[in-house]
């Protein structure tokens, strides 16, 4: 059973910055890594025409609940709640971002950890990634997450969508839960995306009818020193 936990960020980039802030939070970030108890899961630029522009998700994993408290003590154990060694790195960051929409999110059993699937390779390089947060009848993620497990996991590979993450968010009421999806090839988002309105996704969404209250997805691609694009972290 997994008990990894993450932070998960959506972060507004200001104007054509977001080659900078891919390089921020990734080769220039790395070294701070270490001290915040963290691996970098994945960084990756939205596709605006599926989604808000211009924007970066940041994926960040953590061993267990104790491991991301050691990181929030050692970020908020000064009076401006800052780490002082990241300084110059915060002043760099803010020219490239306006602000951005955190979540804590709670692994599956059946979510692979970022030295897993870069060791086993089939999602690194992926051209593509699809993102999608699903609203879920409070109390119920977890059955959700279950279900994807059971019934549709081993049927998404079939089309071609290779598992990155499933969780569910925490600090809400089991109401939310975020899947992430690699795709090889652009040709195999439209092959899936064909496909939306037949089996088995119609079966899907019957099983899922009485909890799945609702779903948003959009289409991700990895920053240039991502784990999922080199197989290393950064």
């Amino acid at each position: 059973m997994s008990s990894k936990i993450y932070i998960h960020e959506y972060i507004d980039i200001i104007g054509a910055n977001r080659a900078n802030y891919f390089r921020h939070m990734t080769t220039d970030w790395g070294r701070h890594s270490a001290e915040r108890h963290q691996k970098c899961f994945g960084v990756w630029g939205t596709l605006g025409s599926t989604g808000q522009w211009p924007q970066v998700v940041n994926l960040w994993e953590y061993d267990d609940w104790d491991s991301l408290a050691a990181s929030f003590a050692h970020e908020t154990g000064t009076d401006t709640m800052q780490d002082k060694a990241l300084e110059t790195w915060w002043l760099t960051a803010q020219s490239y971002r306006s602000g951005g929409f955190d979540r804590v999110l709670i692994a599956a059993p059946c979510s692979p950890h970022i030295e897993q699937l870069c060791a086993e390779g089939t999602v690194v390089g992926a051209k593509v990634f699809l993102h999608e947060i699903v609203s879920i009848k409070p109390g119920f993620a977890q059955d959700y997450l279950q279900l994807v497990s059971e019934h549709w996991l081993g049927q998404a590979q079939e089309l071609g969508l290779q598992l990155v993450g499933a969780f569910r968010t925490a600090m809400c009421n089991d109401s939310e839960v975020v899947l992430i999806w690699a795709m090889q090839e652009w040709s195999d988002w439209a092959r899936v995306s064909k496909g939306q309105g037949s089996q088995p996704f119609r079966t899907w969404r019957a099983k899922t009818k009485d909890i799945a209250l609702d779903w948003v997805g959009h289409l991700m691609c990895s920053a240039p020193a991502s784990p999922l694009k080199t197989g290393v972290q950064p």
